[in-house]
């Protein structure tokens, strides 16, 4: 039992963090908004994705940092935290590894796919990504509760699929190639290494007993 104590204490701490994970990534974008706003979203512009063009290429990685506007932020901010802090409550690691996924995939489908004119920036490929991520992930790694969570968020945000749709003005591709690679992200990612169910002592006591349904439950 003393190693079910150690696993509990273990996915506390990497709830702890990735709370602050989120909060820092949320800090970031937000102070970067600031800057952005002061030179009249220069940044965005010069550094945003321009579908085609070889020299963007690079900026597939600041693109998901700068937005277009308060609006623009405050509209990601909000599940960006929610579905950030889902996909990293289970590992920093591998949440740090399904970010740089989704923003690779993300950004290139989008630099292929746009119009060659526009100019592609804003953190909702990588909530669409997380989104799509937190949907599959319980399946792939066969954790009960994740399940759960997957089709909670599914009903809870069941709007968030109108905006893989085409829309005028809206970063449309960012979005479908985002859940894409989040889907793509649970099986890739996934819990390769977890261990299989060897029989344990029978419970001496109701902290044991909870460990055991905690296990049961995926947890």
């Amino acid at each position: 039992m003393e190693t079910e104590g150690r696993t509990a204490e273990i996915m506390v701490a990497e709830a702890r963090k990735a709370f602050w994970v989120m909060v820092g990534f949320l800090a970031l974008i937000w102070a970067l908004q600031v800057a952005n706003w002061l030179s009249g979203y220069a940044l965005s512009r010069e550094h945003g994705v321009r579908a085609w063009h070889p020299e963007s290429l690079p900026d597939i990685v600041s693109a998901p940092f700068l937005h277009f506007g308060w609006d623009h932020i405050e509209g990601n901010s909000g599940p960006l935290f929610v579905f950030g802090f889902l996909a990293a409550y289970r590992g920093v690691k591998r949440f740090l590894g399904v970010t740089g996924f989704i923003v690779l995939v993300s950004g290139l489908g989008s630099w292929f796919t746009s119009s060659p004119e526009s100019v592609g920036a804003g953190a909702s490929g990588v909530v669409f990504g997380y989104f799509g991520y937190v949907l599959v992930r319980g399946a792939f790694d066969r954790h009960l509760i994740d399940i759960v969570v997957g089709v909670v968020m599914a009903l809870c945000f069941a709007y968030q699929f109108a905006g893989l749709l085409p829309q005028e003005g809206v970063g449309w591709q960012a979005h479908v190639f985002g859940f894409l690679a989040g889907l793509a992200g649970g099986w890739l990612f996934r819990d390769r290494r977890r261990p299989r169910s060897v029989p344990a002592a029978p419970p001496q006591g109701p902290r044991s007993a909870l460990l055991k349904e905690l296990d049961d439950l995926g947890l």
